[in-house]
């Protein structure tokens, strides 16, 4: 538990860093990396693709994917991306057909396209005006309710959530990482408005708490999923405590295009 804290104590104020201070490419580029290194972790880490070249596929495109992200021509570059990984995969199932399984193709397609496309929302919000502000958002939502759902369940957990896929879970460490989430987006909007000035709808506030944490607790638990059909018990030890990229930002796949669209659709925060 201590090395757990410890990470999260030197790594969160990095990633920050990289997120408020440095050029936009960068926090980009910083995520096409960690785009590339999820891929890797559940292609071959997992044991589910076993082809070399498909793992490099699924690696170079989630890089791409994120990096493309944070350019104006977004659609044109990531529709010309999906054609060129379907073109690929194709051509590999036609050379080897006896030997590639189409669902080592599927799942590269989802974890070289899918899945960073999603994670790359955080890329997109940042590109936005005053994106340097609202990237927090996402991440507010996820560690206020990963942080509520912890606490709450050491203390006052009992009936157990889901015990098959994941057994520390429990109904009253939902129930907290809801309010924990809910919190956290008060709290953030408090900061926007008194100090940055920023008209707040505080209506939308629930929504984007609760929806955030129950988007945060079904990626965690369709990962765990993914770990225990396959025998593993952390993706990677890239993050020391955490695991891989994957065990740690599992959540952020979900929440981060949620915010996304709750932005778009339902803006809470505007300048």
């Amino acid at each position: 538990m201590k090395v757990r804290i410890l990470a999260a104590v030197v790594l969160l104020p990095l990633l920050l860093a990289v997120v408020l201070f440095l050029p936009k490419l960068c926090t980009a580029i910083l995520f096409g990396a960690m785009c590339a290194i999820a891929a890797k972790e559940l292609l071959s880490g997992t044991g589910l693709v076993k082809q070399p070249r498909l793992v490099t596929y699924g690696m170079i495109m989630a890089f791409f994917v994120a990096v493309w992200s944070s350019m104006w021509t977004v659609y044109t570059l990531v529709l010309l991306g999906m054609f060129c990984l379907f073109v690929m995969l194709a051509v590999e199932l036609l050379m080897n057909h006896r030997q590639m399984k189409f669902e080592e193709l599927a799942l590269t397609f989802v974890a070289g396209y899918i899945l960073p496309f999603l994670l790359s929302a955080v890329v997109r919000i940042h590109n936005w005006t005053n994106g340097r502000v609202l990237i927090l958002l996402p991440f507010v939502i996820s560690f206020m309710s990963d942080t509520g759902a912890y606490f709450t369940g050491c203390f006052l957990g009992k009936r157990k959530l889901a015990p098959e896929i994941s057994p520390n879970k429990t109904v009253e460490g939902l129930i907290g990482g809801l309010v924990g989430a809910v919190v956290g987006v008060v709290l953030y909007c408090l900061v926007m408005e008194k100090f940055l000035h920023f008209a707040v709808n505080y209506y939308y506030i629930p929504i984007y708490g609760i929806l955030g944490s129950l988007a945060a607790v079904l990626g965690d638990l369709c990962f765990s999923v993914v770990k225990r059909q396959t025998g593993i018990k952390d993706y990677g030890n890239l993050i020391p405590g955490h695991g891989g990229i994957l065990d740690r930002f599992d959540s952020m796949i979900v929440v981060a295009p949620l915010v996304e669209l709750l932005m778009l659709f339902i803006p809470m925060v505007v300048k």
